[in-house]
């Protein structure tokens, strides 16, 4: 095939093969044309999809592409929220996104452990011969530690009220119907929410602590020195919390993992065979399946054209499984990690790219240590069971999860003689 035109999915639409087949869609056709590259058609638009190392590379050179009108708008009204940072190029993006990175200082992210670990703690005290649903304990667990991080003032029974609301957002995002409807419903009330949090404190009829990202945010000003509009402040306080709630997706498939990979677990010994497990974890398992953005303007690349304003599609899940980067990578193997050099275009289950000045995720250090204490927490501080439960997952649900969601039974936790 000539390598002056990109190849091409035939077809009018694929948009129902992307629902069908999920994490696979753009692996399956990538194997097909044998190239890392090909051009298809969904929700009636031309777009390319690129999968791989290199790929990652160009997908992430922001003078080639912007995150502007990107992401489709049920994915905006949903997951991202409108006129977040995800959406945001060049200094504007720059400067918003040092907002969050402020956040994730020594001091902060040292916090948020000690908080995981209580919530944990909180969660199963006086627990015995009770069986519990992991995911739904993890978001529930999540939900404070976010809410407790960011400093949103709620009382304990209010905090309830978010649970399944900061789950909506991630959970139905992808759906069509009464799902997607009911995750709107969802952001609508928690943007609201929130609005009116941000005003209380510019009023000062509400008193929140300074280190605190609801008060940090409620006194950001943009690049020409104004506070941001309220209502987008509510939209980058959800991207900090709902991100952490959606951790909880992690949390149940490192738990599946402990089941099926029963000899890892007594290598848990350090805390680096603990974030190599935790990083084999984001590796193997899916979550989410591809990110977007747009061309900035015509350009060639290795003998292919993209036109301006081109949707473009990234493969995340597939360049984790990408075999020219990962030996057997559909082998659990978390000794992989002690040779990895952190390249941020190889590895990106949370997408790529750089911190500071890139749209790689600003979470991704809060998702390691929740995880890691998570981790230890299930290995080191309680004991339980698997009862009979079906442990499978489909790739082509968005996202994924175990059918059980893993339920453990019989927890108590670890006396000092057992740990």
């Amino acid at each position: 095939m000539s390598k002056n035109n990109i190849p091409q999915d035939k077809g009018l639409d694929h948009t129902l093969q992307v629902l069908k087949e999920g994490y696979h869609f753009i692996m399956n056709r990538s194997d097909k044309f044998d190239s890392r590259i090909f051009e298809t058609r969904l929700l009636g638009e031309k777009v390319i999809c690129l999968t791989g190392e290199e790929q990652a590379k160009l997908f992430y050179d922001n003078e080639k592409f912007i995150r502007k009108d990107a992401a489709p708008g049920r994915i905006q009204k949903t997951l991202f929220g409108e006129g977040g940072v995800q959406g945001l190029d060049g200094s504007e993006h720059h400067h918003r996104k040092a907002m969050f990175m402020s956040l994730m200082t020594k001091e902060r992210l040292q916090e948020i452990k000690a908080f995981t670990y209580e919530e944990w703690n909180e969660e199963f005290s006086g627990m015995i011969q009770k069986e519990v649903n992991v995911y739904e304990a993890a978001k529930r667990v999540l939900t404070h530690v976010a809410l407790r991080w960011t400093g949103i003032p709620l009382e304990q029974s209010q905090a309830e009220k978010w649970v399944d609301e900061l789950s909506d957002l991630f959970e139905n995002a992808a759906d069509i119907g009464p799902k997607h409807w009911k995750a709107r419903r969802s952001r609508a009330k928690a943007e609201g929410w929130l609005k009116k949090l941000v005003e209380n404190v510019r009023d000062q009829r509400i008193d929140v602590e300074e280190e605190r990202a609801v008060y940090q945010f409620s006194w950001h000003r943009d690049s020409q020195g104004n506070l941001l509009d309220s209502g987008i402040v509510a939209v980058e306080l959800l991207n900090l919390l709902r991100p952490i709630v959606a951790i909880s997706v992690y949390v149940d498939f490192t738990v599946l993992a402990l089941h099926d990979f029963p000899d890892e677990i007594r290598k848990l010994k350090d805390e680096e065979k603990v974030k190599q497990f935790i990083q084999e974890v984001r590796r193997y398992y899916p979550f989410f399946p591809f990110t977007s953005a747009r061309v900035k303007r015509d350009f060639i690349w290795n003998d292919y054209t993209f036109k301006e304003g081109r949707l473009t599609l990234l493969d995340l899940y597939g360049t984790n499984h990408d075999p020219s980067i990962w030996k057997n990578p559909n082998q659990f193997y978390p000794n992989r990690f002690e040779s990895w050099h952190g390249s941020p275009f190889d590895f990106i289950p949370q997408g790529g790219g750089e911190f500071d000045i890139g749209h790689r995720c600003a979470g991704e250090w809060i998702t390691i240590d929740i995880l890691k204490v998570t981790l230890d927490y299930f290995v080191h501080g309680i004991q339980f069971d698997f009862p009979a439960q079906n442990f499978n997952y489909s790739i082509n649900e968005i996202p994924a999860l175990p059918k059980s969601r893993i339920s453990i039974s019989n927890v108590r936790h670890t006396s000092k003689e057992e740990s």
